[in-house]
C-alpha cells in the first residue's frame, strides 16, 4: 500500500481558511459571458489542444507526471503546465489571480471548502455529460454544487472512521461500537485490556474539535445552519446531545482533556498510551513506521464506521476536485484535461502514485485497494457524509465551539450554556453573506 504520509489535517484547516477568505475577495466577481452556457455545451472527444495551465497545492499533485503521461501521449498538441503552490500560500495567491483575471485554467480546490471559489461565480459549470455524477462518492460531488449546477469535478476523496487497537479490543472479547451507546463501554473495555485510555479525543479544542462536534450534531439529526444558509441553528435539543455525548469521553475516564497533543496521538495509539481515535485514512500508513515494525498496522489495527446516533453514522466528506475558471480561454481543453483526471484508471494511478484516494467508487474496487481490508471502513463511511457550512464564517463558529466544548468537558459549564453561548456568538458573527 503506498504511504499515505501527507498531512490531511492541515489540509482541513487550509481549506476552511481559504473559503473564510476566498468568498470576501471573490463575492464581487461576476462571471463572465460564456459561463452561463458553459453547462450545456458538450465536450468532444477530439485531441486536446493549445495551452492549459492547472495550479495545485503541493501535495497530491506532485505526481500528476506520473498520472498524466498517458494523456499527453494521447494529446501530444496539448502543452500542460502544471504549477504546484506551497498548500500555505495557495489560497491568497488563486484568489487574487481570479481576481486580477490572471487565473489558470484549472484549479484544484479542496471539496470541503471551496463553496468561496464557486458561489464567487469564478468557476464554469461543468458541461453536461462530461461525467457521471453517479459514479462519485455523493458528498464528493455535491461539495461541488450550487442550486443543482456542478461546478467542479471530485478528484480525491476522504472522510474520517473511528480506527482502534484491534489487538486488545479481541483480547477483552470486545466489538467496535456500532452506536453512541456502545462506545464508551467499548473504550473501557479497551482500558481493561491494558490501554491507559480508551480513546484519544480531539483535545485541541480549536476548529479541529469544532469539526468533531459538527459530525455529533449531524448524528444527533441536528443541523448547524438554516435550510436557507441565513442563520445558524446552534441552541438545540441535537447540540446539547452532542456536546454531552462529547464530554462523557471525559467525564467516563475513557479520554484525558489534556493529551495527547497532535503530534503524540500516533505514539500514544502505537504505545497504548490512547487506543483508539476518530482519523483519516492517512495513519493506516504510518503506524508501522511509528512502531518500527513493518506488519504491525495489518496485526494490530482494526477501523470501522463513526458510532451512529439517533440519525446514524455521518462522517464529514473532504478531498480535492478540479474545476475550470470562467474566464479560461481554452475551456475545451481544459475539461478534457478534468474529464482524464476523474477516470476510474486515472484515479487508480493516482492511488498508485501518491495514496490519494479516489473518488470515483467503482475504482476502489482495484486490488491496490480493495485488497486493503483496514480501507474498508472507510469506503462504507463515504457512502454518509456532509458537507461542514460553506460560508465565510464557519472557521470562527467552529473554533468557538471548540472552545464551549473544552468548557463542558472541564466541567465548568452545563451543555445547556455552550449552546446559547454558541447561539449568541453565531447571532454576533453572522454568516458573512
Amino acid at each position: 500500500m503506498p504511504p499515505l504520509t501527507h498531512s490531511r489535517p492541515v489540509r482541513l484547516t487550509a481549506g476552511l481558511a481559504m473559503v473564510a477568505s476566498a468568498a470576501l475577495v471573490l463575492s464581487g466577481c461576476g462571471r463572465v459571458d460564456n459561463a452561463g452556457t458553459s453547462a450545456s455545451t458538450a465536450v468532444d472527444d477530439k485531441p486536446a489542444t493549445g495551452t492549459v495551465s492547472l495550479w495545485a497545492p503541493d501535495g497530491d499533485a506532485n505526481a500528476l507526471d506520473d498520472t498524466m503521461a498517458t494523456f499527453k501521449e494521447e494529446n501530444p498538441d496539448l502543452d500542460l503546465e502544471v504549477t504546484l503552490i506551497p498548500e500555505s500560500e495557495y489560497n491568497t495567491k488563486l484568489q487574487a489571480a481570479i481576481a486580477s483575471g490572471t487565473g489558470p485554467d484549472i484549479a484544484q480546490t479542496y471539496t470541503e471548502a471551496q463553496a468561496g471559489f464557486i458561489k464567487g461565480e469564478a468557476f464554469a459549470a461543468v458541461p453536461d455529460r462530461l461525467v457521471d455524477e453517479d459514479s462519485f462518492f455523493p458528498g464528493s460531488w455535491a461539495a461541488g454544487e450550487v442550486d443543482g449546477v456542478a461546478y467542479t469535478v471530485p478528484w480525491y476523496a476522504y472522510t474520517y472512521t473511528l480506527v482502534y487497537r484491534k489487538d486488545l479490543a479481541d483480547a477483552a472479547g470486545l466489538t467496535a461500537p456500532a452506536t453512541w451507546e456502545d462506545a464508551i463501554p467499548f473504550f473501557e473495555g479497551l482500558q481493561s485490556a491494558g490501554a491507559v485510555k480508551g480513546f484519544g479525543a480531539s483535545i485541541g479544542w480549536d476548529s479541529y474539535t469544532g469539526q468533531d462536534l459538527a459530525q455529533l450534531v449531524w448524528q444527533a439529526g441536528g443541523e448547524l445552519i438554516s435550510d436557507d444558509e441565513s442563520e445558524w441553528t446552534l441552541d438545540t435539543p441535537e447540540m446539547i446531545e452532542a456536546i454531552n455525548y462529547s464530554a462523557s469521553y471525559f467525564t467516563s475516564g475513557a479520554a484525558d482533556t489534556s493529551s495527547p497533543g497532535f503530534l503524540d496521538t500516533q505514539p500514544y495509539f502505537v504505545s497504548g498510551k490512547s487506543v483508539s481515535m476518530i482519523t483519516g485514512p492517512w495513519v493506516i500508513g504510518q503506524f508501522d513506521a511509528v512502531a518500527e515494525e513493518d506488519g504491525w498496522t495489518a496485526e494490530n489495527v482494526g477501523s470501522t464506521l463513526v458510532p451512529a446516533g439517533s440519525a446514524g453514522s455521518v462522517g464529514a466528506i473532504a478531498g480535492g476536485s478540479l474545476g475550470v475558471l470562467a474566464d479560461s480561454d481554452n475551456q475545451d481543453a481544459a475539461w478534457k484535461v478534468v474529464r482524464f483526471l476523474s477516470e476510474s484508471d486515472t484515479q487508480i494511478a493516482q492511488y498508485e502514485s501518491y495514496g490519494s484516494l479516489p473518488a470515483v467508487q467503482a475504482a476502489w474496487d482495484d486490488p491496490a485497494i480493495a485488497d486493503q481490508p483496514l480501507l474498508d471502513a472507510f469506503f462504507e463511511q463515504l457512502q454518509s457524509t456532509r458537507s461542514y457550512p460553506q460560508r465565510t464564517t464557519w472557521l470562527q463558529i467552529a473554533t468557538q465551539m471548540g472552545t464551549e466544548m473544552e468548557s463542558v468537558a472541564k466541567g465548568q459549564e452545563t451543555a445547556e450554556e455552550a449552546a446559547a453561548n454558541l447561539q449568541a456568538f453565531a447571532d454576533g458573527v453572522g454568516t458573512g453573506e
